[in-house]
């Protein structure tokens, strides 16, 4: 029999961390045949070209796809989502998968699933249902309508993908495929393993890494005020600054608003010359865990902190609106992009130090799940509206007619 051909858009290197145990499964079962696209920033040099780590992981792309424009604005922004519905036409038409998986809810993720829609191309949606602030909200809840099937991180989000009008049997709560790495990073105990300065190319001098001793920072733009960009990464800058510990910082990700918070990280660097902080592009997703497990505490507003950090207990500083909304276990302290609030919030945490760890992202069997389901769940186009219609109330001056069809 043959093998059901699973495509896969990858577009960033936090989409790959969400996605890539799930991927590992999919190439091992002998049902599937893994489709990887590689896409968007997810080829780019300038945000650490984190394909190379795609391959290093022995995954072989089927197609790659250059659709970012430069500028991290709203309309570059568009104009990709545009480029992109043009490029995956013609590879899926190429291509010819069974069905199509897409993650999360970035700008490049609906590209996949308008794209996937018109091509009659069963869509799977991993981890619909979230809450949280910025554009990608519009664009997570937009997948849901696009989606066959909703491989969902929590029980809650399930049920809210389940109220937007999804027929419940084709909702599934499998886990974050992020949370498998995790797992396996929280097994193997805290301690560094690896030299990160050694291994991967950074900015600034190498600091020390004594467990639990020194923080990661990693702050991305509010795409729906990325004007302010610069200047709400500002306190982050002055509370490191008068922290005086060792940071490792990792640059923001291609929204709007990314090359404002560059500029400002570039400035701070050129004026400041700060000795205890370095900076890194990319990393593996399990070297990255594994420094982020290893750490005092995580600050900014990266969901990695409350996603994975949640499952290994790593206390986190989330700062502003980018993740509001959004499910959190007890290792968050949540402050305003205020210079005084970020100090105190990491002070608080470094002096809690750990937390237990939380499953609400999931139990680090996701991957085995999602491969499962590729496998035995029925390929299918159509959808429906589930929830019975509501009465129409009237705009005033308008008098509407009952559609009797």
């Amino acid at each position: 029999m043959a093998k059901r051909k699973i495509a896969v858009v990858v577009t960033n290197r936090a989409s790959y961390a969400r996605i890539k145990s799930a991927l590992v499964a999919i190439r091992e079962s002998e049902a599937l045949e893994l489709q990887l696209v590689a896409a968007a920033s997810l080829l780019l040099d300038k945000y650490g070209r984190a394909l190379s780590v795609v391959e290093q992981d022995g995954f072989n792309p089927a197609a790659r796809v250059y659709m970012v424009l430069e500028g991290e604005n709203p309309v570059t922004m568009a104009k990709t989502t545009g480029i992109g519905i043009t490029e995956l036409s013609t590879i899926f038409d190429n291509l010819h998968p069974d069905m199509v998986l897409t993650v999360a809810d970035r700008y490049e993720t609906i590209a996949t699933a308008i794209t996937a829609a018109y091509l009659n191309l069963p869509l799977v949606h991993v981890q619909g249902g979230e809450i949280t602030g910025s554009v990608d909200e519009k664009v997570r809840h937009a997948i849901t309508k696009f989606a066959n099937y909703h491989f969902v991180s929590t029980a809650g989000a399930g049920e809210r993908v389940i109220r937007m009008g999804e027929e419940p049997e084709t909702v599934f709560v499998t886990g974050c495929p992020s949370v498998d790495l995790a797992a396996g990073v929280q097994r193997a105990g805290r301690g560094l393993t690896f030299d990160p300065f050694a291994k991967y190319l950074g900015v600034g001098p190498p600091v020390p890494l004594q467990l639990g001793r020194y923080i990661i920072v990693m702050q991305h733009p509010v795409t729906t005020d990325y004007e302010h960009a610069s200047t709400q990464i500002l306190p982050t800058l002055e509370a490191v600054r008068m922290l005086q510990m060792p940071v490792l910082w990792f640059w923001p990700n291609v929204d709007a608003g990314s090359d404002g918070i560059s500029k400002a990280i570039r400035m701070f660097r050129e004026e400041v010359r700060p000795a205890h902080v370095h900076f890194f592009k990319n990393m593996t997703p399990e070297d990255f865990l594994t420094v982020l497990n290893c750490s005092g505490c995580i600050v900014g507003n990266s969901s990695a902190a409350i996603r994975e950090g949640s499952y290994l207990g790593v206390p986190a500083v989330n700062i502003g609106s980018r993740q509001a909304g959004r499910e959190r276990g007890p290792n968050v302290i949540d402050v305003e992009p205020a210079t005084q609030q970020i100090l105190q919030a990491i002070h608080r945490q470094l002096q809690h130090g750990p937390h237990g760890s939380d499953p609400l992202y999931g139990d680090g069997h996701a991957g085995a799940r999602i491969a499962k389901l590729l496998t035995e769940l029925p390929r299918r186009v159509e959808k429906r509206l589930t929830y019975g219609a509501q009465p129409i109330v009237p705009t005033e001056g308008f008098h509407a007619h009952a559609d009797h069809r």
